[in-house]
């Protein structure tokens, strides 16, 4: 899919960052025209992947979090997480709900909210190189609303 636009932040690992990252998604996304219900996805999706990485990919130390949106023909959304922190030993386990590696306060739902509320969503991870989440999510285009 040929990208029409693009942003790339990055930030540390910081629990306060994970509201700006929703907010700035929730922006760029704003160019596309999204119903509420939309942005609300995309906050929502952004909100889990980066507190996956702040919580889990970084445990015990502050490290970096890479967060890149594009959009695609066909009004589609990609937002991109990455983390170069501890990395998933098994992405299948670590994507079936309820498991979790962030002790009982966790629900170990993040994975499948992420998947529920956008339309495709991938993880790539390597044990001691970090994880990256990448999800998609097309736009409806609102007709006779330009």
């Amino acid at each position: 899919m040929k990208e029409q636009n693009y942003i790339k932040l990055e930030f540390p690992s910081r629990s306060c960052n994970e509201a700006f990252a929703r907010a700035a998604a929730a922006a760029f996304a704003a160019q596309l025209d999204p119903s509420m219900e939309e942005l609300g996805d995309i906050r929502t999706a952004v909100s889990e992947a980066v507190t996956n990485a702040i919580v889990h990919a970084y445990p015990d130390t502050i490290g970096r979090i890479s967060m890149r949106l594009r959009i695609l023909e066909g009004q589609t959304l990609e937002i991109s997480v990455r983390d170069w922190g501890c990395g998933i030993e098994n992405v299948e386990q670590a994507r079936k709900p309820l498991y979790t590696t962030g002790g009982h306060e966790r629900s170990g739902m993040g994975f499948t909210i992420m998947e529920s509320f956008m339309d495709k969503l991938r993880v790539r991870s390597a044990p001691g190189r970090g994880t990256t989440v990448v999800m998609r999510r097309a736009i409806c285009p609102r007709i006779g609303l330009k």
